[in-house]
């Protein structure tokens, strides 16, 4: 039987390792603390046209490819564990001003190009959906394919389906990749994995995310996810059964999970611009995570050499792009390149970064 280490117990080792039990490899995940990083404070939001800008195309098409994957990934999930992950169905992305509002037409414009047909809306017909948003709002652009999930949901389902599968999850440091024994080795250690692999080209970004609460008599949260830009700063509401997650800040912090008071500030203040009622919710949680980035905004998908395969450098679409990486994994540690992996391999970056790890993996 073919022995695989999983390296990082987030949703995106969680899933490979999941995927590759059942392609029937005997696997093991390692992570101190699994399922407390980055995954467990995200927004959940699968949203690769709305986040799209004109040029960045090859970070479209990835995305896109990512989320005509989650449809049977999460049908999967639920056949296995029975937890359904889905929150919202569509997103909408508003603009309170002019020059936000010919940037959602240049969006819209630009998607079309690529078979993408995304709505644009006037102010009349963004209450007519969102009524409860503010009425500064100038115009939208509705997608109606991208769904959000709710992140704690997908790390739970994703816990039991690995149990179900026989995948063994330790919760231990691993000091060097060198010194596991198994015959395949997937880093998937999001924000830390150049902590293993040096020089593999993966940084942490901080970024805030509040939870908030409904508490009774309060107007409920909107019935899609709700994008903005907010005196120059990104701010995203999506829907959960309770409440709303409000995000994200984002800093070059290093490994600095803090939460600062300007950034939930910041974080309230631009919501409220967007859907006041907000006010009238429970602050509920504040947290902070490192998401892990890379430089063109693409994961590091592939091998790095003949034992150890990359799975990190997701960013900020570690949800989103978690279905594919998933489904791909597994041709990868098979030795095979499915093509959409091609765009994403580790070497796409400078092969002196990529060819070897002081800690000796061969």
């Amino acid at each position: 039987m073919r022995t695989l280490a999983v390296v990082g117990g987030g949703a995106v080792g969680l899933a490979v390792a999941w995927r590759a039990a059942e392609a029937g490899w005997t696997v093991t995940v390692f992570d101190p603390a699994p399922g407390s990083g980055a995954s467990f404070v995200a927004g959940g939001m699968l949203a690769p046209l709305s986040e799209g800008w004109p040029g960045e195309d090859r970070v479209l098409a990835f995305g896109a490819a990512a989320l005509a994957e989650w449809p049977a990934f999460a049908e999967r999930l639920r056949a296995v564990t029975g937890e359904s992950v889905f929150v919202a169905e569509q997103t909408l992305t508003v603009a309170l001003d002019a020059a936000d509002a010919a940037d959602l037409r240049t969006v819209s414009d630009w998607l079309a190009g690529f078979g993408h047909d995304l709505r644009v809306l006037d102010r009349a017909g963004v209450r007519a959906i969102e009524p409860a948003l503010a009425r500064t709002v100038r115009a939208g652009l509705l997608a109606t394919t991208e769904p959000a999930v709710d992140n704690r949901r997908v790390l739970h389902a994703l816990r039991a389906a690995c149990a179900a599968a026989g995948v063994e999850i330790r919760a231990e440091a691993v000091a060097a990749l060198a010194e596991l024994p198994h015959d395949r080795i997937v880093l998937a250690a999001g924000a830390h994995s150049a902590e293993l692999w040096p020089g593999l080209p993966v940084r942490p970004v901080k970024g805030e995310i509040l939870r908030l609460r409904r508490r009774a008599g309060v107007s409920p949260p909107p019935s899609r996810v709700i994008r903005a830009r907010v005196h120059g700063r990104h701010v995203y509401l999506v829907p959960r059964a309770d409440g709303i997650v409000l995000g994200a800040t984002q800093y070059e912090a290093g490994h600095d999970t803090t939460v600062t008071v300007g950034g939930v500030r910041d974080l309230i203040a631009d919501a409220e611009t967007i859907l006041p009622g907000i006010a009238e919710y429970e602050l509920a949680e504040a947290n902070a995570g490192s998401r892990p980035c890379t430089p063109d905004n693409l994961p590091l998908l592939g091998p790095l050499d003949e034992r150890v395969v990359a799975a990190t450098g997701h960013g900020r679409n570690g949800m989103l792009t978690l279905a594919l990486t998933a489904a791909v994994l597994p041709a990868l540690l098979d030795g095979q390149t499915p093509p959409v992996a091609e765009a994403v391999s580790p070497h796409r970056f400078p092969a002196s970064s990529m060819l070897s790890s002081p800690g000796g993996v061969r």
